[in-house]
């Protein structure tokens, strides 16, 4: 990308984050507190980590018992933050190495060293992410450096001002030279505002309007929405199947209605059929008839068999 036009988006988006924002002061806090806000601040709205640092020092003796207390326990605290678990476990990371390190949470001592080998001292205490150093090196040993985290990243890609490739590498080279010095504190508070704006809600058409006003042309880069429904395979062939069924019930339903002459020709055969059954009907009683007909004897048949049966007897 061009420097020029990497320098023009920069100033364009400090023109606009003016407008829609309102800047942040320097902080003057000691510089151990400077490390503990920051860790806290990173990818979260300024007022959200103010609260979340009060609580803190608020409700606990000092930083060591915050150092020894549970990750869950810290991450209830800091759980009105976009990413309550990750902030909880860079806060107790550092204050952790910290310890470790120094067995003291005074760290004033570094703001007397020259700012190369202040920065690589606390550059060494695990958990202090380069939104942490650039922090620290803005507000407690003046340099120029303006903060960045992976909201803000993801904004300078989305404007215009770095490439996929740069956004890749977390960083976004050029800012330090489009930005002065003496406006580094105040452009940092707001770009990192609308960062965190737009990565909570990327698709807030508010914080979509002041980007367009950065940069018409990164209404390319937007994020898209997922589909409402992902459909699997198994559930769209279930759908094709089902679909294929009800119409062949209805095909199946109205055949019947089609093929109804058939059924008028079946009738008119049953209906004949009464008089074939009348006729066998009447062919077997006549054999039942005649055979009764033969068992039964007739009276002159009984009166000659008297006769006879008399005339056989014997005389007495």
């Amino acid at each position: 990308m061009a420097a020029t036009t990497r320098a023009g988006l920069i100033t364009a988006s400090h023109k606009v984050v003016k407008k829609h924002y309102t800047p942040a002061e320097l902080d003057n806090r000691p510089l151990l507190e400077q490390l503990a806000f920051a860790a806290i601040l990173e990818n979260s709205p300024r007022a959200a980590a103010e609260q979340c640092f009060e609580v803190l020092t608020g409700n606990y003796f000092d930083w060591n018992e915050i150092r020894v207390t549970s990750l869950v326990e810290l991450s209830e605290v800091c759980s009105k933050l976009p990413q309550p678990e990750a902030a909880a476990a860079r806060l107790k990371s550092i204050l952790q190495n910290v310890f470790e390190s120094l067995y003291t949470f005074d760290l004033e001592s570094l703001k007397k060293l020259n700012q190369g080998k202040a920065i690589k001292q606390i550059e060494r205490f695990t958990g202090v992410s380069p939104f942490v150093v650039g922090y620290v090196t803005q507000n407690a040993l003046g340099g120029h450096a303006v903060p960045t985290d992976d909201a803000l990243v993801e904004l300078m890609r989305v404007v215009g001002v770095v490439s996929d490739a740069e956004a890749k590498k977390k960083s976004v080279p050029g800012v330090e030279r489009a930005i002065p010095k003496t406006k580094g504190v105040e452009y940092s508070s707001l770009i990192h505002e609308l960062a965190v704006d737009f990565m909570v809600s990327p698709f807030s058409k508010k914080v979509r309007d002041h980007i367009l006003e950065i940069s018409s042309d990164a209404k390319k880069r937007f994020p898209k929405r997922a589909p409402a429904k992902d459909e699997t395979a198994e559930a769209a062939s279930a759908k094709k199947s089902a679909k294929g069924a009800k119409k062949s019930a209805k095909t199946a339903e109205a055949k019947p209605t089609k093929k109804a002459p058939p059924k008028k020709k079946t009738a008119a055969v049953e209906k004949k059929a009464p008089p074939v059954k009348k006729t066998a009907k009447a062919a077997d009683k006549k054999p039942a008839e005649k055979k009764a007909a033969e068992k039964k004897p007739t009276k002159k048949k009984i009166a000659k068999k008297s006769s006879a049966a008399i005339s056989k007897r014997k005389p007495k």
